[in-house]
């Protein structure tokens, strides 16, 4: 179930929503976020639900374990409680790429039998909301929680359940077990939710058949197709992922709980340091805070922080999948994140905005084609093509039928809304309550619009998964 389909809009939303505001009592709405975030998640398969299940109740008795142990002997069981959380996650996501990868390798006669089971949907998420709990516990900056419903409300919540943002358990511990709602904050939240709806409906998948097809379809892109193909993609994959974040945090509003922000328009980024402070900002902060600092951060040098950097974003790349392209994808951003302290930072800084731009631009597009290509050939051809190695001439015919006005004016309105977001108006002369009520009238009337205009796109077309349901 995605929050842009039929089953989720007309149906599973609604519902629950009444059930959660008919519940009285902090506890009373747990039980009812806990309910709909189980069938929610079990609406991907029982099995998937029974891992999760799993996994909660392991990480809910493993952090009364560390948190029974006085501070110096916490160390083991937090490394038991790692090592159990990581192995499950490398045996479902990674087994059968390390096991192909081993065997080229290993000699013939010991070749590892290769398994891709089916990982559970999302659980690279829940898995670092688990660890991000039990490092909270172990360093005493959360108590470790006694109320099993509390804890089971946390790791599976269903609106950042499978394409988070990651939440810190110390960030919110407070709000699961007490919170309030208003109807200000009901109004604002589903605001932020109708935002993010029409982020991913009427922009991410209108220009997605065209990344498709220039990605899957078209063997050798010339430099037009190749480039609208990417150019494409990038939208695509800001505004799913960018959309799916703010529909999460906008019903995490509406009830009362807090999510943090995890995307602060990054394509109008000056740098590269600066483009990941803007892009997934709670999985940049997870692996500063768990991974980069106990690592030693920048604290011994320029080449162990550089090695520390290499690290994180091998890992990161890494983290969204189990393939080449991906840990090529990390590697190609950690490559400039070390450049940038080099004395190329100091010259970037001082380079005038306009270079800036196109610096981060080319850094940031040629990672997509690593994210994006299946294989390395795919990438190797696209990247051909960009160059112009599969010629210049026009844009290929078989984009034609995917080309409609409506997706031109997407590909064209959703760069300068990625780069710097909605214009805001300036007061003038207007009297402040005034102004605040001539504003408020006309952002409700077009959010109302672009609610309207989501939910007629939905009921007439196909189902549209996040692009990062797959992580």
């Amino acid at each position: 179930m995605v929050f842009s389909s039929v089953t989720f809009l007309y149906y599973f939303l609604p519902i629950f929503l009444v059930a959660y505001f008919a519940a009285r009592g902090t506890r009373a709405r747990n039980l009812v976020l806990l309910g709909f975030s189980l069938v929610f998640y079990a609406w991907g398969g029982l099995w998937n639900l029974a891992l999760l299940c799993v996994s909660m109740l392991g990480n809910y008795a493993l952090a009364l374990l560390i948190g029974a142990r006085p501070p110096g002997r916490r160390l083991g069981p937090l490394w038991l409680a790692i090592i159990l959380n990581l192995a499950g996650l490398i045996f479902f996501k990674y087994a059968g790429f390390l096991a192909e990868n081993l065997n080229v390798i290993l000699p013939d006669g010991l070749d590892i039998p290769v398994v891709h089971p089916e990982w559970p949907l999302g659980i690279s998420f829940f898995t670092f909301h688990a660890i991000s709990y039990l490092v909270d516990v172990y360093r005493g900056r959360a108590q470790a929680n006694g109320r099993l419903e509390e804890i089971a409300v946390y790791i599976t919540m269903f609106p950042q359940l499978v394409a988070g943002p990651i939440v810190r358990y110390s960030t919110i511990a407070n709000r699961i077990r007490d919170r309030r709602t208003t109807m200000g904050r009901v109004s604002a939240g589903l605001r932020i939710f109708i935002i993010g709806l029409s982020w991913k409906v009427l922009i991410a998948d209108e220009v997605a058949p065209v990344a498709t097809m220039v990605f899957d379809q078209v063997d050798t892109p010339n430099f037009a197709t190749a480039w609208l193909g990417l150019g494409a993609y990038a939208l695509q994959i800001y505004f799913d992922f960018g959309g799916y974040s703010n529909m999460a945090i906008g019903l995490a509003i509406a009830m009362g709980l807090k999510f943090p922000r995890n995307f602060n328009l990054p394509y109008g980024a000056l740098s590269i340091a600066d483009f990941w402070r803007r892009w997934h900002m709670s999985l940049s902060s997870w692996f500063r805070d768990y991974v980069y600092i106990p690592l030693g951060g920048n604290r011994n040098g320029h080449l162990h922080t550089a090695i520390n950097l290499w690290t994180v974003f091998l890992l990161c790349g890494l983290w969204h999948g189990a393939a080449w392209t991906f840990l090529i994808w990390g590697a190609h951003h950690g490559f400039f994140l070390v450049l940038e302290r080099t004395r190329f930072g100091g010259w970037l800084k001082a380079a005038p905005l306009v270079l800036r731009h196109a610096y981060v631009f080319a850094v940031f597009l040629s990672g997509w084609v690593w994210f994006r290509a299946l294989t390395l050939n795919d990438a190797y051809d696209l990247f051909a093509g960009l160059v112009g190695l599969h010629g210049f001439g026009p844009i290929d015919t078989s984009l034609m039928t995917a080309l409609q006005p409506i997706t031109i004016g997407m590909l064209i309105l959703g760069w300068p809304l990625a780069m710097w977001g909605l214009p805001r108006p300036k007061g003038g002369r207007i009297a402040p309550a005034l102004r605040r009520a001539i504003y408020g009238t006309v952002d409700s009337i077009v959010v109302l619009i672009l609610f309207a205009l989501c939910i007629m796109t939905v009921g007439a077309a196909n189902y549209s998964p996040f692009l990062y349901f797959r992580f």
